[in-house]
């Protein structure tokens, strides 16, 4: 390699340095909006968080009013952690796991032919035929599985208490 491919990739590396710390804060952050946006409306109304819980027909009846009481209560503890920057990268872990299970209901209540608001930031439950659009939430979890899969890879953040951790 020559000498001048290493000082580029130099350079590119002390960019990328430079830089990720930054974006990471602003992925956490947003990661962290994004569940106060879904816990407080389903926390002002926890019945109808058991509603849009109920209306996705995946879980036993049993289980329904629990996760639809605790949910909005476990999303904002994760948003705390997340604000914080504590446990950055299990916060992540933990949020794509999330991921899955709320992508894993909406492919359930796509292929079972159930009309529903999936209720994740407020609302839910059964909707009139073809109000649904599937894709378009797909669409959107898509994208938050991005913004946990990127903290996962580099967790690294500023104003956060991993950091303070690690210097102290």
């Amino acid at each position: 390699m020559s000498s001048e491919t290493v000082e580029v990739e130099e350079r590119a590396t002390g960019g990328w340095a430079a830089v990720q710390p930054w974006l990471s804060t602003v992925v956490r952050l947003a990661m962290a909006v994004i569940l106060v946006a879904a816990a407080i409306p389903k926390m002002v109304d926890i019945p109808q968080s058991i509603i849009a819980v109920r209306a996705y027909e995946i879980l036993p009846e049993a289980l329904v009013p629990l996760v639809g009481t605790l949910l909005p209560f476990f999303e904002l503890l994760l948003a705390v952690f997340l604000f914080a920057g504590l446990f950055t990268r299990l916060a992540s872990v933990v949020w794509l796991v999330m991921m899955a299970a709320f992508v894993t209901g909406v492919i359930w209540a796509w292929a079972h032919g159930l009309s529903i608001d999936c209720g994740c930031f407020g609302g839910g439950g059964e909707v009139a035929e073809g109000t649904t659009n599937y894709p378009v939430h797909m669409l959107e979890r898509a994208g938050f599985v991005a913004l946990g899969t990127y903290l996962l890879i580099w967790p690294r953040s500023r104003f956060s208490l991993d950091g303070w951790m690690r210097a102290a």
